[in-house]
């Protein structure tokens, strides 16, 4: 007789529900339904899997949260597979990292972990128009903005640049997760007000790393894009906390300039 492992035995039984959801998420998959396709009539589900009603509605309802199907009633109605767009995605990790106060350090951690590794990604896979796009993005920025509109426009243009350079890479959930974090840096409080001061930005260098860049996938060569990409984010991480650090001296000056003073001259 075969022995229960004990890791085993000791997990909780899960709910109906979830094993419901995901064997409904595993008959999408197999019998290929794309977005517009309806699932089985409820008593269908009722039946295959053997469920109480208020069960398959409550899997139902999860799949809908999810945004993964809608349910629609009346004649006609039912459940309805949906496309989960990425930006609805991203929308739901931003709502679960809403209190994590997270920081331009944090982000530019995973940027400077998983940014190279797409670049070299991207290197094997991109073409001329996506090297056109590219070259064209540069052209928003590599002059000095004539109002405040334009100096927005610039710095969202910069993270454009990498969303373009992940739309090249083979791994799905390695440019996911770039583009991400490409929209926490223009979603975040704190990057926003960077982005809004007046202050010249100096973009020489960074401009410099990225028209490399596109030489470097322009050949082909992952390890050379990799490369440019690490110094690329390493510098612009340094940039974007050094601004940070003006912003905060400056409230500080604003709010109490005598302190300001004294921790100056300390």
């Amino acid at each position: 007789m075969n022995k229960i492992d004990p890791a085993f035995s000791d997990r909780p039984r899960r709910k109906r529900t979830d094993e419901i959801v995901d064997a409904i998420k595993r008959m999408i998959v197999e019998h290929g339904l794309a977005p517009g396709d309806r699932l089985p009539q409820e008593r269908e589900l009722i039946s295959q899997f053997a469920a109480s009603k208020g069960t398959v509605r409550e899997a139902l309802k999860a799949l809908e949260v999810q945004g993964l199907v809608s349910v629609r009633t009346g004649p006609g109605g039912g459940a309805f597979i949906e496309r989960m767009s990425e930006g609805r995605a991203m929308s739901l990790l931003s709502n679960f990292l809403f209190a994590k106060n997270l920081s331009i350090a944090n982000i530019y951690e995973m940027r400077k972990a998983l940014e190279p590794q797409l670049a070299a990604s991207a290197a094997a896979h991109i073409d001329e128009a996506g090297l056109t796009r590219l070259e064209h993005i540069i052209t928003i920025y590599d002059h000095e903005p004539a109002d405040a509109a334009e100096r927005w426009n610039q710095r969202m243009a910069e993270l454009d640049f990498h969303g373009v350079v992940a739309e090249y890479s083979d791994n799905p959930i390695l440019a996911f997760t770039c583009r991400f974090l490409q929209r926490l840096l223009k979603d975040l409080t704190i990057a926003q007000d960077i982005y809004l001061q007046p202050e010249p930005v100096s973009r020489a260098s960074g401009i410099g790393h990225q028209r490399d860049l596109i030489a470097a996938m322009r050949r082909r060569d992952p390890a050379a894009a990799a490369a440019i990409l690490a110094e690329h984010m390493t510098e612009a991480e340094n940039h974007m906390l050094s601004l940070q650090a003006q912003l905060q001296d400056k409230f500080l000056e604003e709010i109490h300039p005598s302190r300001t003073v004294r921790r100056r001259s300390s």
